[in-house]
C-alpha cells in the first residue's frame, strides 16, 4: 500500500460512493491502491531538516520517478558539499529492492542492503524503508473510526505487518480523506509499541491524479523534523525505463 514519499499519492476512484470499499480496512487499502497514478513524475523539492535544538539545513532536489514510484531517481543539486550525492531506488515483488546512493566525494556507490533499511536517508527523518512501498498483502488492515483532521473528514485505518514480514514498525496508523482516499497522517509505532514518527501529507489536484506538495515527517521521540516541499511537478512526460540505472546517477540533471 502507497502511504509514502513518499509516499507515501494519487485519484480516480474518490468519484464513487465511499461505501463501496470501504466496508473492511483491507476494502479501504484496496481502493487506496487503485487510485489512478501517474506513469512518471519529475519534480523539484526542497528538503528542510531540523534538529531538536532548532537549528535547520536545506538541501535542494531532483527526483524522476516511475511505475507508481517503484522506480526513482534523486539527486542533491545544493549545499555545496551534498551537490552530486543521487539515489536510485527499484522495487522489487520477489526479491529484495535495489537501493544505491552515489557519494561523489569517495567516487563510490554504496549499495543500501535490506539490513540497513531502517538507517536515516541522508540524515533525514526518513528511512531507506520510508522511501519504499507498503505492499497491499504483507499486511492486516483494521478501520479503527473515524475522525476529522483540519476539517477534513477521515478513517482511521491500522495496517499491520503479517508475521514472517519483516519491518522495522510494528503498525502504522493513517488518516484518510473519505473524500478523496489520501492519507493525509500517518503514525508510525515502533516494536514497542511506542509512537515514533508522524507524519502529515498535503496535496493539489492535477488531471485525475491527487500530487504531494508537502511531505512534513516529525520523529516524536527525537524530537526532530523534515519537511519536503514539491514544486516544477510534471506528470505523465514519458520517462524512459533505462533512467533507472546505476550510471545515470553520476550524470547531473540538466
Amino acid at each position: 500500500m502507497k502511504l509514502t514519499t513518499r509516499t507515501l499519492l494519487y485519484g480516480l476512484l474518490f468519484i464513487l460512493p465511499l461505501s463501496i470499499f470501504a466496508e473492511t480496512g483491507y476494502e479501504l487499502a484496496k481502493a487506496m491502491e487503485d487510485k489512478a497514478a501517474p506513469k512518471d513524475m519529475k519534480s523539484n523539492m526542497t528538503m528542510v531538516l531540523t534538529n531538536k535544538k532548532g537549528k535547520t539545513r536545506e538541501s535542494t532536489i531532483r527526483s524522476i520517478s516511475a511505475d507508481d514510484n517503484r522506480k526513482q531517481i534523486i539527486w542533491f543539486l545544493a549545499p555545496a558539499d551534498d551537490k552530486g550525492v543521487a539515489f536510485l531506488k527499484i522495487e522489487h515483488l520477489d526479491k529484495d529492492d535495489e537501493m544505491r546512493l552515489w557519494l561523489p566525494a569517495f567516487k563510490k556507490v554504496r549499495r543500501i542492503s535490506s539490513k540497513k533499511k531502517a538507517d536515516s536517508f541522508m540524515g533525514s527523518d526518513l528511512s531507506y524503508e520510508d522511501m519504499t512501498s507498503r505492499e497491499l498483502d504483507e499486511y492486516t488492515y483494521e478501520i479503527l473510526g473515524e475522525k476529522t483532521i483540519d476539517g477534513v473528514a477521515c478513517h482511521i485505518l491500522q495496517s499491520t505487518p503479517k508475521p514472517g514480514v519483516t519491518r522495522t514498525y510494528k503498525r502504522f496508523v493513517t488518516y484518510v480523506s473519505k473524500a478523496d482516499l489520501v492519507a493525509i497522517l500517518d503514525e508510525a509505532y515502533d516494536t514497542r509499541d511506542k509512537l515514533l514518527k508522524r507524519r502529515v501529507m498535503k496535496y493539489q489536484k492535477s488531471k485525475s491524479y491527487d500530487l504531494p506538495t508537502e511531505i512534513y515527517v516529525e520523529n516524536v521521540q527525537k524530537k526532530t523534523n523534515t519537511r519536503l516541499t514539491f514544486s516544477s511537478q510534471e506528470v505523465d512526460t514519458g520517462v524512459k525505463a533505462d533512467l533507472f540505472q546505476e550510471k545515470n546517477l553520476k550524470r547531473m540533471p540538466k
